[in-house]
This record gives C-alpha cells, sequence and structure tokens, in this order.
C-alpha cells in the first residue's frame, strides 16, 4: 500500500465536478479546453469532452488532470466541430473507471446526445430499481446516466421534450450541460444548488460552472442561468424556458466559504469579497490576542486578511503551500506518514518563531490535517496556536453534490468545540456562526423559517427531500451511490 500524497487527498470536502460548453465558435473544443483548465480544482480525478462537427461527435475522456489529457494538437484536433461541451470530475469513492468519465453520450431516435453534470441526484437509487426492472441496461455507475434512461423512455419527442420529461422525474441538484446535433442546453435544478452561468464571446453563447472559466477565453459575462431556468442555444439564438415547478432559493452557501475560485462571481457575489467579509465578521465574533494572522493555504487567504484588517494583527504567510505535489508511491512507514504532510505544507518558520499564531482555514472536516497543521506551526516555534474556522461546524453529510463523509467521520457531528481543539492540539478553536456567515453574505442573519441558503452541511436543514435516504436504502446506502455517481 502506497502513501497517498496528492493535494487532492486531504481534509478537505470536495466539489465533485465543473461543466463548460461552447457553441458556434470555430475550435469550440480547444475553448473548452482552456474553460476546463479554468474548473480544475472542481474536480481533478478525469477530464472529457465531446464536440460536434455538424455531422458527427466526437469525444475524448481521460483519467488524470486536464493539462494531462489535452495538450496535444493531435489531441484537440480530433475533436472537430463548433460547439462542445467538456466537464471535469472528482470521484469520491469506489473505482475511478473510465465508464463514469463525462461528458456521457447517446444515440436517441433524434440523434447524438451528451450531458454533463455537476451536482447529486436524491433520488438516484429508487430510480435505478425502476428503470433496471424496465430493461435498462446500465453502463456506469453515475447518476447522470438515470436522466439519459428517463430520456429514452420518454413519450417521443426531441431532446427538449424528452429532457424536460426526465427532469421533472428527478429530485436533488443539477447544474446540466448538453449537446445535442443542433442545439446546446444548459438547465440547474428549482432550487438553484450549483452555480451555472451564461456568457458570450463574439457571437458564441458560453455556459460554464464559474465566471473563472469565461475569463481564461476572453468571453464576456452576461447572467446567472437561473434556478428552474433551461436555456436552448441554437443558430436562431438563445431560448429561454421554465419548464420545472418552482421552488424556494437554496443555492449552496459552502461555495463561497471554499468551492468556487475567488476570482469568480457568483450569483452576483463576488467570492474573494464574501471571503474578506467572513474573515473580518470572524475577527469581530472571536478574537484573541495574537502576534500574527497565517492562513492555511491557498482557501484560507482572503478570509486571513479580512480577519488581519479587522483586527489590526499583522498578516503574514507563515505557511508556504508546495503547489507540485502528486502522488507518491513510498511505503508510509510511521516515519514517512508522519513526514507527508510537509510535501504540501511547510512553516516559514523565521516568521513564526516565538509568535503568538492565529491560523486560518474554511472548514474542519475528520481533523486529521488540522492537528498537522497545528504541530507543525508548533515545531516551528510558535509560542501559541489559535485557529479560526471560516465556516459553522461540518456536523452533517451533503447529499447534493458534495464529497462529505459519513456523519459519524464528521469530528464536529462527534465533538464539541472545546473538544475538537484538545483534539487538534490548539490553544483555542472558534467557528464563525451560522449567522455570522450570513452577515458575511450580506444578510442580516439566517432565517431559520425559510434559510436563504444551502446549508444542510451545518444545520441539518435539507431543503431538497432524500428520497433514497428515507427510504429502504438508509444513510450508508444513500452516501454509496451518491459517491458513487460522479
Amino acid at each position: 500500500m502506497s502513501l497517498s500524497t496528492h493535494p487532492y487527498d486531504d481534509d478537505k470536502l470536495r466539489e465533485e465536478c465543473g461543466v463548460f460548453g461552447v457553441f458556434g465558435k470555430d475550435s469550440a473544443a480547444a475553448m473548452t479546453v482552456l474553460g476546463l483548465h479554468a474548473l480544475q480544482h472542481r474536480g481533478q480525478e478525469a477530464a472529457g469532452i465531446v464536440s460536434f462537427d455538424g455531422d458527427q461527435f466526437h469525444a475524448h475522456r481521460a483519467l488524470g488532470h486536464v493539462a494531462e489529457n489535452f495538450n496535444t494538437e493531435s489531441v484537440i484536433s480530433r475533436l472537430m466541430g463548433s460547439s462542445a461541451i467538456g466537464h471535469t470530475r472528482y470521484a469520491t469513492t469506489g473505482e475511478t473507471a473510465m465508464r463514469n468519465v463525462q461528458p456521457l453520450h447517446a444515440e436517441f431516435e433524434f440523434g447524438g446526445f451528451a450531458i454533463a453534470h455537476n451536482g447529486n441526484l436524491t433520488n438516484t437509487f429508487t430510480l435505478r430499481n425502476q428503470l433496471v426492472k424496465r430493461g435498462c441496461l446500465f453502463q456506469s455507475t453515475t447518476d447522470t446516466e438515470i436522466i439519459i434512461h428517463l430520456m429514452a423512455i420518454a413519450r417521443g419527442g426531441g431532446p427538449i421534450d424528452r429532457m424536460i420529461e426526465a427532469l421533472r422525474q428527478v429530485e436533488g441538484a443539477y447544474s446540466l450541460v448538453a449537446l445535442a446535433r443542433n442545439m446546446m442546453i444548459g438547465v440547474r435544478d428549482p432550487h438553484g444548488v450549483r452555480p451555472l452561468v451564461l456568457g458570450k464571446l463574439d457571437e458564441a453563447f458560453v455556459l460554464a460552472s464559474e465566471t473563472c472559466a469565461l475569463d481564461i477565453i476572453g468571453a464576456t459575462f452576461v447572467r446567472d442561468i437561473d434556478p428552474g431556468e433551461m436555456v436552448i442555444i441554437d443558430t436562431k439564438g438563445l431560448t429561454s424556458l421554465r419548464p420545472l415547478s418552482p421552488a424556494p432559493r437554496k443555492f449552496c452557501i459552502f461555495e463561497y466559504v471554499y468551492f468556487a475560485r475567488p476570482d469568480s462571481s457568483v450569483e452576483g457575489r463576488s467570492v474573494y469579497e464574501i471571503r474578506k467579509n467572513i474573515g473580518a465578521e470572524l475577527a469581530r465574533e472571536s478574537p484573541v490576542e495574537a502576534d500574527i494572522v497565517v492562513p492555511v493555504p491557498d482557501s484560507g487567504v482572503p478570509s486571513a486578511i479580512g480577519y488581519a484588517q479587522e483586527s489590526g494583527i499583522s498578516f503574514d504567510l507563515g505557511i508556504i503551500r508546495n503547489h507540485y505535489v502528486g502522488r507518491t508511491f513510498i511505503q508510509p512507514t510511521d516515519t514517512i506518514r508522519h513526514l507527508g504532510v510537509k510535501l504540501k505544507h511547510n512553516a516559514n518558520r523565521r516568521f513564526i518563531e516565538n509568535k503568538r499564531v492565529i491560523l486560518v482555514d474554511d472548514s474542519i472536516v475528520r481533523g486529521t490535517t488540522s492537528t498537522k497543521i497545528v504541530e507543525m506551526v508548533r515545531n516551528a516555534g510558535a509560542r501559541e496556536v489559535h485557529m479560526r474556522i471560516t465556516s459553522p461546524p461540518t456536523k452533517h453529510s451533503c447529499f447534493y453534490g458534495i464529497d462529505t463523509p459519513q456523519e459519524d467521520k464528521l469530528l464536529a457531528h462527534n465533538y464539541t468545540v472545546e473538544q475538537m481543539c484538545r483534539f487538534i492540539g490548539a490553544d483555542s478553536l472558534a467557528f464563525i456562526s451560522l449567522d455570522g456567515l450570513y452577515r458575511a453574505m450580506g444578510e442580516p442573519k439566517r432565517n431559520d423559517a425559510a434559510p436563504q441558503f444551502c446549508d444542510a452541511c451545518f444545520s441539518g436543514d435539507y431543503a431538497i427531500p432524500l428520497i433514497d435516504l428515507n427510504g429502504s436504502t438508509g444513510a450508508a446506502q444513500l452516501q454509496l451511490v451518491a459517491r458513487a455517481s460522479r
């Protein structure tokens, strides 16, 4: 067994994928490669692109990073056409297999159809059982394939009618980009849990999970796709439909805390600005006497800046991250396992030694990484180590598109904050409050009767029905299905 030192294997929650699409632009696949580079943070296990040249579909899917698999002219030149969609995937558990790499492609009576999905369906197991009993043969373990089978058994019509009929049967979170012979389709679930934005590049339309993917190709941001909205893009332009029943808006608040890139604008808010606001709010809620504010790179940087500015305490990069760590296959002796964290993070001793240090990080999941970081900073000579977390305690699993351990593996589900503090070895530990997080978002406080965002991983308030969980499958089965999905 090898020691995993991959930078995405550490103790963090993981977004499960990013989607991108271009319609009406020469070299659409090359543009999609660039877009996927910008969305690499949303999925690092696999990437894929499907293009259409006016006559036939072309596909390339591979395990690994975008740069590893779309790095030659020969690969990109085979993805011909003026329309293309792409996907970056994070495999949460089980096999990382080619059969699960998206976009998925199928041939229907109306022609070819490709689809890429960010999110998670919560009635996966229920629908899959029904479809298997009807004779459907599944080729993957993704919940995305359920949409394809529902389209296949729909009551005739083209891709739009069939897709609408399929989506009216699913529950959960989804932002989808799909490609048919003469159109590209974008759609968000009625709650709008996951992001999807619309852009323009000259006369071409672009769909992407985040605005940073528009920036990389020089596209102009037009607007967010609304919750429950379906946009159809073809040679005549863009058509907007509202085929799904309206529902309360429940955008994932953790996108602002951690998942989205800081240079993106999400739902009209700057991610970087929100993270600075969170840090400032955390400084007001949980001040502590210290000499230096240190971010846990990289996600903790904007919030640490906000904390330092609000508290008046000096900000410094007291921890340096190595961005060039891949997988190693060193035998995991106790010594090597102990040293593994230093492959990714190393203390900047000169700025830490004899200092009272405030560490700012985005979350604590299992607590293993936090423990190692605190120990590393102490070993670098810090007199005190205080940890401040820019999200509330993560007490509950997510079933809407985030890789979350089962609840019994979440440190905050099992321990009080004081117990967690002792577990990670800090002198003090504080999380931003749920109301404080909402204040940083520009909201006076959380509306407990109807929360403005999806915050289920903190509150346990699941806005979208967990049909598989509440049925016969149980929590463990739903976790298994959800994790295999992406």
